[in-house]
């Protein structure tokens, strides 16, 4: 194995590492949001968002590094350019986390059950996190068809996003006394809508760099 060989390979963990890191950001956001965890949402904003932040900036140094000591090509040049895309994509769900989680710290009670139920959070939640962790599987194994079934779970979270407004606004009608839990909850929406747009994204970079074909802006096509 040559020197590049190892460090790609070495690259490649880090990326990895990175998932797991956002992974836990989003997994502990969620946690906080369940059970009113105000501590738990802190240290998602004090602690980990550094370290999210930290090894962001190292992936994109060493791609530099490689760019500029082995002037890849073919495939090893798709690998590098994916992985800087993906990093600032994995970096962007790291950011929601740090969102959702300054929710959880600004708000006075916990979650009312109806809202949650009735705008379906808590799905919405669960299936984002499914997807980030399928897109993490789909590039460690450089599985195109898993990436590719990305796209049909994302529209799962679009659907959901689109009723919110109609569903919340009817919340409110109700319950006029809790507008601003309602409103959170259309914000955490948004929030989990983008990360299953990050998820797409990534899943293109990986389709790019192991077929060779870019399917940037393929819903609209």
């Amino acid at each position: 194995m040559t020197q590049f060989e190892v460090e790609i390979e070495e690259l490649k963990k880090e990326m990895i590492n990175m998932w797991v890191l956002v992974e836990s950001q989003m997994e502990k956001a969620r946690l906080a949001m369940i059970d009113f965890d105000k501590d738990l949402a802190r240290e998602v904003v004090l602690k980990e968002k550094k370290r999210v932040n930290a090894y962001e900036l190292k992936i994109d140094r060493d791609c530099e590094n490689m760019f500029a000591l082995y002037q890849p090509v073919a495939v090893d040049l798709r690998f590098l350019l994916a992985v800087l895309k993906i990093n600032n994509n994995l970096e962007r769900i790291g950011d929601i986390a740090d969102g959702i989680a300054r929710y959880i710290i600004e708000l006075p009670e916990p979650f009312n059950k109806d809202i949650l139920e009735q705008t379906q959070l808590l799905r919405m939640f669960d299936d984002a996190m499914i997807v980030l962790s399928e897109t993490k599987i789909a590039f460690e194994t450089e599985d195109t068809t898993l990436a590719r079934s990305i796209f049909k779970k994302d529209e799962m979270l679009d659907e959901i996003n689109l009723k919110a407004n109609t569903v919340v606004a009817d919340y409110i009608k109700g319950n006029p006394d809790n507008i601003m839990q309602a409103l959170v909850v259309l914000s955490i929406i948004r929030k989990l809508e983008r990360v299953g747009d990050q998820s797409t994204n990534i899943a293109e970079e990986i389709i790019f760099y192991v077929e060779a074909k870019v399917l940037k802006h393929h819903k609209k096509a």
